[in-house]
């Protein structure tokens, strides 16, 4: 592609998309460029998964969200979001990673490769950095946290039937992970390092989890930490330093996800070293770099429980407002 673009956007989630239909009501040439398929992280959600919020703060574009229920699912998630983009025709290329962004404002120069390894270079006025944080989760690093038992993603409860399942972390998502997965028939063990399940816990989740615990169904390791995973076994460590070994099958390691701050840094988007938020002004949504905007929940830094779809859909049009006053 040898035109210059007026945007290209780094993500094709929820809020890239919204930015994507803001520049295309402009009338602005845009591309959107997705490392992986559209709606990447809300595709990787588990299957079972409802929201927590209702159809009309997930709207985009001013497309109404069909749905019979108050909270839709992830399946008719997926259907809205790819109505949205082919409603607005949004270009979008997926399976395609941003490698780097140089150049300077008005004339910059995205690098990209395919999965297949095919690079290509595209040249833009403005840059929208949109890529969400569920792509890179919180590692442990323990021996064993690479293992292909373990992983940091919860899809589907059926495979664990009977199976003895760990799961460990004490937000929403191990206590829905957790749930989900006892109730189709795994014995579930929930690990975390706190005397109690968080605070960030949905309201109506967190008595279902803590009966299936009190009950027994369910067991909980409260102030403890995953130390060693091996194949059929965790060694996990009590506070007061006794070591328990745990008979295992497969490890959910639900402990958070963080922004790509390393790919922040590399374009030059200053982050501050305490809070982890990239420098951006809170009207226009512009880093410290001009011409780069930034999008969604990578403004909050490690505080991610900040923004969802249902505020950063609006960002685009905060974004956009700037860009097109200044061409």
């Amino acid at each position: 592609m040898n035109e210059t673009l007026d945007i290209v956007i780094v993500g094709a989630g929820p809020t890239g998309l919204a930015c994507g239909i803001e520049a295309v009501q402009h009338r602005l040439r845009v591309l959107v460029v997705e490392k992986g398929v559209l709606v990447n992280s809300i595709y990787n959600y588990p299957s079972t998964m409802t929201f927590f919020t209702t159809r009309e703060r997930l709207e985009i574009g001013n497309l109404p969200f069909p749905s019979l229920n108050t909270k839709p699912h992830r399946a008719e998630a997926l259907e809205y979001y790819r109505r949205a983009a082919d409603f607005y025709h949004l270009p979008i290329h997926f399976e395609e990673r941003v490698l780097g962004i140089g150049g300077r404002d008005g004339e910059f120069r995205v690098e990209t490769a395919t999965s297949a390894g095919r690079r290509s270079e595209y040249q833009a006025k403005k840059t929208i950095i949109a890529t969400g944080y569920y792509d890179l989760p919180n590692l442990m690093e323990i021996p064993g946290e690479d293992l292909p038992h373990v992983s940091h993603y919860y899809t589907d409860p059926h495979p664990f039937f009977r199976r003895k399942v760990a799961v460990i972390g004490a937000a929403n998502s191990a206590a829905v992970a957790a749930l989900d997965l006892w109730r189709h028939g795994a014995d579930v063990t929930v690990i975390y390092r706190d005397p109690t399940l968080s605070s960030h816990i949905k309201y109506w989740i967190r008595p279902d989890i803590e009966n299936r615990i009190k009950e027994g169904s369910i067991r909980a390791l409260p102030e403890c930490v995953v130390k060693e995973i091996s194949v059929g076994a965790l060694c996990v460590q009590r506070k007061n330093g006794e070591t328990l070994r745990l008979e295992n099958d497969y490890v959910f390691a639900l402990t958070g996800y963080h922004p790509d701050f390393k790919f922040l840094r590399d374009i030059g988007v200053e982050i501050d070293s305490k809070t982890q938020r990239p420098h951006c002004n809170s009207e226009t949504l512009e880093s410290n770099v001009p011409g780069i905007y930034l999008a969604g929940v990578i403004i909050a830094g490690m505080d991610t429980n900040e923004i969802f779809i249902e505020n950063g859909r609006f960002h685009g049009r905060q974004i956009l407002g700037d860009i097109v006053n200044k061409m």
